[in-house]
Parts: structure tokens; sequence; C-alpha cells
């Protein structure tokens, strides 16, 4: 991989998919696979209790500057000012809201969400490290 880092003044062209927050793992960043009662990390082999994971944001967006079109993934607490809350308390609130509406997949993001993250994002400039 190249390790030339740099910045990129860019505009959001699209939100590419409405799951913002993975449990992640403490260790090595990776998603964690989670049953009912435990999560197991495939890529350093962390495991605990599934009550204990920790959600982490990761926000895949189209982005474009003058010249070209990305795809880039934003990951981590950056995103919390965006938010207005941690990972962690966002997914409490997701999980919340779902048991009330009677939603069963644990990883969907209410529609509601899913449209503020879009208008928060799409049309407008940020500058990216990449």
């Amino acid at each position: 991989m190249n390790s030339v880092r740099g910045l990129l003044a860019a505009s959001v062209i699209s939100v590419q998919n409405s799951c913002f927050i993975y449990p992640a793992c403490q260790k090595c960043f990776s998603r964690l696979v989670l049953d009912s009662r435990r999560y197991n990390c495939l890529k350093c082999g962390c495991t605990g209790e599934a009550k204990d994971a920790r959600h982490r944001y990761r926000l895949s967006l189209k982005i474009a500057d003058t010249n070209d079109l990305f795809d880039i993934t934003v990951f981590g607490s950056c995103l919390d000012p965006f938010f207005g809350v941690t990972a962690e308390n966002l997914q409490r609130y997701i999980q919340d809201l779902n048991q009330l509406s009677g939603e069963t997949d644990i990883d969907a993001s209410p529609e509601v969400l899913v449209q503020a993250v879009e208008t928060c994002f799409i049309g407008k400039r940020f500058i990216f490290g990449v």
C-alpha cells in the first residue's frame, strides 16, 4: 500500500450505504461477528461478551473534486461532531428506536437518520485526509 498521504478538497456526491455504525474490535478496529451472547474478531481473534462490544462510525461516501470521482470511507471519532454523539451512544439510540418500532434488523438505521446524514453531507465540500 502506498504510504503517501495528502489532503483532498472534494464535495460529497452520495452516501454509499445506510449503515453508519459497526461493532468494532478494540484492538484492530475490524468488524466483529456478533451472536446473541458473544463477539469474535476474525482478524485478531479477540472474543468477549456481546454486551461489551463497542461501536465505531463508518461512513462510506462518493466524492468529487474538480477532476475525479472517489469512493472513500471515513472512520471513527472524527464523525462525532457531525452526529452530535459518539457511535456508541448513537447505536444505543438506534437500538431503542428499533425496539419501539418492532424492527428486527439490528443493523437497520431509521430512515429519518439516513435522511439527516444525506442532508448533512451531500452537496457539501470537505477536506479529506487520504
